[in-house]
């Protein structure tokens, strides 16, 4: 059965398959995931790598963790599961919750007494 591994410290310069390639090394790779800021496309600094085996796994975790990987010292882990975190926005999750945001009609001038009177 396939283990999930949390690949942490890595360089932000450091691609996807630099990672891949020193995962290789151990053996058979299931997937690697490089996490990326979605507005940069950058690295975040840590990955997710799938080893075939938990033997695989157990051995890439002994092996490689604190090797260098262009000049940072990366740290290994079994990968935990993921945490459900409630969604923000929607109708649902979050939003405007009706809250009371003060006086919604016309300008400042409509609501003056007449000058008239």
């Amino acid at each position: 059965m396939a283990k999930r591994l949390f690949v942490g410290n890595i360089s932000f310069n450091s691609t996807e398959g630099d990672v891949l390639d020193l995962f290789k090394q151990i053996g058979n790779v299931a997937s690697c995931n490089l996490i990326v800021d979605k507005f940069t496309s950058k690295s975040r600094g840590f990955a997710f790598v799938e080893m075939a085996t938990d033997e695989e796994a157990a051995k890439a975790i002994a092996e490689l963790s604190g090797k260098e990987l262009d000049g940072r010292a990366i740290v290994i882990s079994e990968a935990r599961p993921r945490e459900e975190r409630p969604r923000s926005g929607g109708y649902e999750g979050g939003g405007d919750r009706g809250r009371d945001r003060g006086y919604r009609g016309g300008d400042r001038d409509d609501r003056r007494e007449p000058s008239y009177r």
